[in-house]
């Protein structure tokens, strides 16, 4: 999932230069837009579209409040918010178990100022009893990760560091991951229902993946925090986004995209569908968060 981007495209800098920038929204219309990543901003191999980049980038000038809002640890996260040129503002890791302060004027770019943990011991033993072939991994409440089975995926955002499952048990979760390779998403979601999870929140992926936070937090839970931070209107709120991770985020929203390559179960609580992420989907919704001001 190494995130990447083309060069911008023939001249947009050009016209930057030129003074075409959409022209600055009113304090009070600004909306906030969260943004999911992985198969909205980005394709399923970490690649951001110069289209979609643009866009994006237009949307965070034109002074909206763009939230991005993924299941990607921090480190993970970064270069996204890099990308789209988000030098003040927020973003939403961990499935909303992390949220980050972003300014360039700090020393690291960023500050945390929320990460909600959680035991993760009951739901891991629950879990090792119905698949006791999976990998388990762990982001702990200092941002490392710790893993079984040499487990390491890119969303992480640091290298795991290698434990026994004990060792797990007895730590304190920011997040943990779950995947395994030797089952089908139908029997992966099967073992994970027998399994009985309570007192934590989850959301099984594209694949026999699976992401479990604290009860009650979501990316929702966190996106809505930031609202009554920011003081704006409920009605002002757009999302977008293709993953189940995404559903509670959705339906908070007073506008709904679902990407086009979503699951049906996401698609529902969407009030539109735009196009899937190979089509650069999210472009026309970016594009017309700027109609009324360029």
């Amino acid at each position: 999932m190494t995130t990447t981007a083309d060069r911008a495209t023939a001249g947009s800098e050009d016209r930057q230069a030129e003074g075409n920038r959409p022209a600055r929204i009113p304090t009070e219309e600004r909306r906030l837009v969260a943004l999911d990543v992985d198969g909205t901003l980005v394709n399923h191999d970490g690649h951001m579209s110069p289209a979609v980049r643009e866009a994006a980038q237009s949307v965070v000038d034109a002074g909206h409040e763009v939230v991005v809002s993924t299941g990607r640890s921090l480190g993970a996260t970064l270069p996204i918010i890099e990308l789209i040129g988000l030098t003040k503002g927020y973003a939403v890791c961990s499935n909303g178990a992390v949220t980050l302060r972003i300014d360039a004027g700090l020393e690291d770019g960023y500050e945390v100022i929320d990460r909600v943990t959680f035991n993760p011991g009951p739901a891991l033993r629950a879990l090792r009893s119905k698949l006791p072939t999976a990998k388990f991994a762990l982001e702990d409440d200092e941002g490392s990760f710790l893993s079984t089975e040499r487990f390491q995926d890119p969303s992480f955002g640091v290298e795991a560091d290698g434990v026994d499952f004990e060792t797990m048990l007895e730590s304190t979760a920011v997040r943990v991951v779950v995947f395994s390779t030797e089952n089908t998403p139908e029997e992966f979601k099967e073992a994970i229902d027998e399994a009985g999870l309570h007192g934590v929140t989850y959301s099984v992926g594209w694949t026999a993946w699976l992401d479990i936070a604290a009860n009650g937090v979501t990316k929702a839970s966190a996106l809505e925090t930031l609202r009554r931070k920011l003081e704006i209107d409920p009605a002002q709120t757009v999302a977008m986004g293709d993953g189940r991770n995404d559903i509670e985020m959705l339906d908070w929203a007073a506008r709904a995209i679902a990407m086009g390559q979503a699951p049906e179960e996401v698609a529902a609580v969407a009030h539109e569908v735009t196009g899937t992420v190979e089509e650069d989907g999210a472009v026309p919704v970016l594009r017309s968060l700027l109609s009324e001001y360029i």
